[in-house]
């Protein structure tokens, strides 16, 4: 007998309805739905739960493969919340580039280093697009943390390459302007990202 069929079992056996039984377990009624189906599986904190509400092991709902199937989607899924959670974590770092002594800044013949609240050596348009782009991808690093913590992965693809092109936008025009350090830094969490990138796609 399959999960799903056990799982039908168990709860008709109770006399339960699914939306009863996804109160039960703390989960919705979609997901009971689901499982009952054949068109997935808990995941191992659910299949605690089930074990335990029903006095059964989970050896008697699911066999040994099913069950390492289970433990590996899991984990795979775990890894791409952490890469994701990092990368979130790597654009808010560009507030690094806001308040580091990056620029120079020509004082009475010395050439002193500021950061950009104090830098005008630069014409005022780029001045701004370094404040755009430094704050946009504060934005997009927040917006991500945020949909990795609630687990909402539709838009987590789309924010990585914006995130990335905005990156790339950034050490371009950093190193036009010739801000050595700052586009150094900007290319360095360029790189990160990269890595991310390509570690959290390959999972």
């Amino acid at each position: 007998m399959e999960f799903n069929e056990k799982l039908q079992e168990l709860r008709k056996a109770k006399g339960m309805t699914q939306e009863e039984l996804a109160e039960a377990l703390y989960v919705s009624r979609t997901a009971v739905s689901k499982w009952e189906s054949g068109r997935g599986y808990p995941s191992l904190d659910s299949l605690r739960e089930i074990s335990n509400y029903f006095s059964v092991t989970i050896d008697d709902l699911l066999s040994g493969n099913e069950l390492i199937s289970i433990a590996e989607k899991e984990n795979k899924s775990n890894l791409r919340k952490t890469y994701g959670m990092l990368f979130g974590i790597v654009d808010l770092f560009y507030f690094l580039l806001i308040v580091l002594p990056l620029y120079p800044k020509t004082i009475g013949g010395y050439i002193y280093s500021v950061n950009l609240l104090g830098f005008t050596e630069v014409s005022q348009w780029i001045l701004w697009s370094y404040w755009i782009l430094f704050a946009v991808m504060m934005i997009v690093g927040v917006v991500r943390i945020l949909l990795e913590e609630k687990k909402i992965e539709k838009y987590n693809r789309t924010l990585s390459y914006i995130s990335v092109v905005i990156s790339i936008l950034a050490v371009i025009l950093l190193a036009l302007s010739r801000e050595a350090y700052a586009a150094a830094l900007a290319f360095l969490l360029l790189v990160i990202k990269g890595m991310l990138l390509l570690r959290c796609t390959s999972k």
